[in-house]
């Protein structure tokens, strides 16, 4: 028998992935660049048979534009968060855009979700706590997904201070 004590990983008490949305797809993408295209090119066109031929130029760099705009826009929605919470742990871990991975383990008997609300709008930021460290999590939901995501998180902290439980 070795010591290794990944040969029976700890059931996971909770598990999420917090992904950054995003309203429009590739396809859609497509479309709206296409669309914009078209209309840049019409308009582009006019000025150009009214002698304006400059402006042909604007139009096309307004295109080019708003394409980088939206491929920044779509590369930074590459980052992501992960949440896990076993009975003896919890790990968060955090994927930036380009791939950088930045990683915390805590003990779930000393963390405590901490909570900024406004009055109107509901949960604006959620903080792990844990002796003296507190880190940000949830940053890409909404206030209500922020309720429902802490909600979920409570309780499985909650269930992991009780301890394992034991089955014959």
């Amino acid at each position: 028998m070795s010591g290794d004590n990944n040969a029976f990983p700890e059931p996971k008490i909770f598990a999420a992935t917090i992904t950054p949305h995003r309203s429009l797809g590739s396809t859609g993408f497509l479309i709206l660049m296409l669309c914009i295209g078209a209309v840049s090119f019409v308009s582009g066109m006019v000025f150009l048979l009214l002698g304006a031929w400059p402006v042909f130029g604007f139009f096309g760099l307004d295109v080019l534009l708003i394409y980088v705009a939206f491929r920044a826009n779509f590369r930074a929605a590459r980052a992501y968060e992960e949440v896990t919470v076993t009975a003896s742990e919890l790990t968060l871990r955090k994927v930036s855009h380009h791939g950088v991975v930045r990683e915390w383990t805590l003990n779930p008997v000393w963390v405590q979700l901490d909570r900024i609300v406004h009055e109107e709008f509901g949960i604006e930021r959620l903080f792990l706590v844990s002796r003296g460290r507190r880190l940000q999590i949830a940053g890409f939901l909404g206030p209500d997904e922020k309720a429902s995501f802490a909600q979920a998180l409570s309780a499985a902290l909650g269930e992991a201070k009780r301890g394992p439980t034991r089955t014959k």
